[in-house]
């Protein structure tokens, strides 16, 4: 029997459960404890519109160890991860330093989006980022239409078109395209991830070539080494807020 595509997106949850619930509970705490003692960096890189200026930031996990920096981590490493960025950003006094009065988006894993996890109440800056192996069941649908409820701007990285992602289209504010695919997709794609009215964010341009082929199809937000390349601010120094700040 061939397995659908949500089959395989509830598979692959269950095997990054297992994996994350098979690491032991005091290798878990040693990984705590190591992350608290490391500088607070978080990675910032800009988005920019078809103007050249910047319309907004994406921020990313950074680390003093780059063995903390990993593909193959589970969902609890990846909800300490965006804890981590969250907190450097939104968790901390001078939030405009990293901000500039722009838009942030942040990838925040389901634990976050059905709300077992708290995401600040920044709907005015902060824009939430769903990952392509997220499991799309009603409960994260349900998430996410309560996070727009509530302001907040969803977006959609990595699209291709795929059956999970297309049911969190009508859902997107923002849907991000990645640039070096558009030469096997192509404009079918494109039309796919616009046909609910988000704007377009063109993903890795790295070319001037890229970024000509991206305008030509209609994207309007383009993000790469090109543009700019992810800096890392150290947001150590900056003042904790306190729960009711």
């Amino acid at each position: 029997m061939l397995m659908t595509p949500e089959d395989a997106d509830a598979r692959f949850a269950q095997l990054a459960a297992a994996v994350d619930e098979a690491i032991p509970a005091r290798l878990r705490q040693e990984f705590a404890e190591h992350l608290s003692r490391q500088p607070v960096l978080v990675a910032r890189q800009g988005i920019f519109s078809t103007h050249g200026r910047p319309f907004a930031y994406q921020l990313s996990f950074r680390s003093g160890d780059r063995a903390c920096e990993s593909s193959t981590w589970g969902p609890r490493q990846h909800e300490r991860a965006t804890a981590h960025v969250l907190g450097a950003t939104f968790g901390r006094s001078d939030l405009e330093t990293v901000a500039h009065g722009r838009l942030l988006f942040v990838r925040c894993p389901r634990a976050y989006l059905v709300g077992e996890l708290t995401i600040p109440h920044r709907p005015d800056r902060l824009v939430i980022e769903i990952t392509d192996t997220e499991l799309v069941d009603p409960q994260l649908i349900a998430g996410i239409r309560r996070l727009r409820a509530a302001g907040f701007r969803i977006a959609l990285p990595g699209f291709y078109g795929s059956a999970a992602q297309r049911r969190l289209l009508p859902h997107a504010d923002f849907v991000k395209i990645d640039v070096r695919d558009l030469d096997v997709e192509g404009r079918p794609v494109v039309d796919v991830a616009r046909a609910y009215g988000a704007m377009l964010v063109a993903e890795y341009v790295e070319t001037p070539q890229m970024l000509h082929q991206a305008r030509a199809l209609g994207f309007t937000l383009f993000q790469g080494n090109l543009l700019e390349r992810a800096g890392v601010l150290d947001r150590t120094g900056a003042r904790q807020l306190s729960s009711g700040s």
